[in-house]
């Protein structure tokens, strides 16, 4: 198949997702990033950006539609049947046979849009994709994607609407901070007044709203304003989630040179739990969930629904502020390797031996444990 001298060359997924969306299909609508050039980020650097034509994402669905039928069907067959028919499938299109499987695996409930700003298609289009998902999968409960908070703003509220009506359920908007020097800083390419444009856009459809917030984007400088300042705006959006995405830098990064000249300083683990602390206490008269469901982040337990859950949350971060410096050592390498997983883990004797035998054995101490913890972010970006 050809479209706009393009040949469909097979099932497409794109390089991320969401935490959330870990069980859901991954239906690849556009490749790598419009904007691409925040200085923070690396994962499309060198890439360009294209819309997949869409006959190719609709043959994506059809491939997919045929692959679980089938799949389906080899549930009734001996086991050794039941392999040659994967193997059949594997070698017409890998990828969507994968896929088809994971997803059936993980009850085709949700998918996800990818890549990074898959609203910039035409509405028809995303309609016209929507519809064939909902059409072919009618079991679905929930569609998703990323968007920038420049696109959304720019869409006409009659095109979002009809967006939503059929069938996109949730966007994710990386927000990161709202702090106008911040934004400018590290090139994201939009400012707080369109930051607040765009969720209040979504706000008004059925659309549920994430917004992502990265404690220590303004580095040891401008900590406080990112916190107070993005708090500000999503006190304005009362966005359904806000998401936290604590600051790690890519060597590969344009951030990573800013490091490297000293024109960027890193927060540590304390400053960042400070930033969140001050942010968290800006949040007022909104009924959002805080979720801090990803690896980077210190402390899993910060999460909770406004405003009841308020000073649980802040009861996490002052009990990590409020602990002394052997103590707060040994959670951070202990959360930053992954051996701890939890505040409770910090009780468990036998995780804290083990990192204890890796602060001992790797000469960590409190002039190079920030240093350390830099490097061990890294894994997880």
């Amino acid at each position: 198949m050809k479209s706009n001298n393009e040949y469909y060359s097979g099932f497409e997924i794109g390089p991320i997702r969401p935490p959330s969306e870990a069980q859901s299909l991954l239906l690849r609508i556009t490749r790598n990033c419009p904007w691409n050039k925040c200085r923070f980020c690396s994962l499309y650097k060198n890439e360009s950006f294209s819309v997949r034509p869409i006959e190719h994402v609709l043959c994506d669905i059809s491939t997919l539609k045929r692959f679980i039928d089938e799949l389906d069907q080899a549930e009734k067959l001996f086991l050794s049947e039941k392999r040659a028919v994967m193997q059949k499938l594997y070698e017409q299109d890998h990828l969507a046979c994968q896929s088809a499987e994971m997803w059936r695996m993980n009850g085709k409930k949700s998918v996800f849009l990818q890549d990074a700003n898959s609203m910039v298609i035409k509405a028809d289009d995303m309609v016209t994709i929507l519809n064939a998902l909902r059409e072919n999968f009618p079991d679905i409960e929930r569609i998703t994607t990323y968007a920038r908070s420049h696109t959304i703003a720019r869409i006409r509220d009659e095109d979002l609407k009809r967006i939503a009506d059929a069938g996109l359920n949730r966007i994710h908007i990386g927000m990161e901070s709202a702090c106008d020097k911040i934004l400018d800083l590290v090139e994201k390419g939009v400012d707080k007044k369109i930051h607040i444009t765009a969720g209040k856009k979504i706000k008004k459809t059925n659309i549920e709203l994430s917004e992502y917030f990265m404690p220590g984007l303004g580095g040891n400088e401008y900590w406080r304003e990112n916190a107070i300042d993005t708090a500000d705006a999503l006190n304005q959006i009362n966005p359904d989630f806000i998401r936290i995405r604590t600051l790690a830098v890519p060597d590969s990064s344009l951030l990573s040179e800013d490091y490297k000249k000293g024109t960027f300083s890193r927060v540590n683990d304390e400053r960042a739990v400070e930033e969140l602390l001050l942010f968290v206490n800006e949040l007022k008269g909104i009924d959002s969930t805080i979720k801090s469901d990803h690896i980077l982040n210190l402390i899993p337990e910060f999460e909770g629904k406004l405003p009841e859950d308020k000073p649980k949350m802040i009861g996490v971060l002052e009990w990590f502020l409020n602990l002394d410096q052997s103590e707060r050592n040994i959670f951070k390498i202990g959360r930053r390797t992954g051996i701890m997983n939890s505040i409770r883990h910090l009780d468990i004797d036998s995780k804290r031996m083990r990192v204890i035998e890796l602060i001992n054995s790797n000469h960590i101490a409190n002039d190079n444990i920030d240093t350390v913890v830099e490097e061990l972010m890294k894994n997880f970006i």
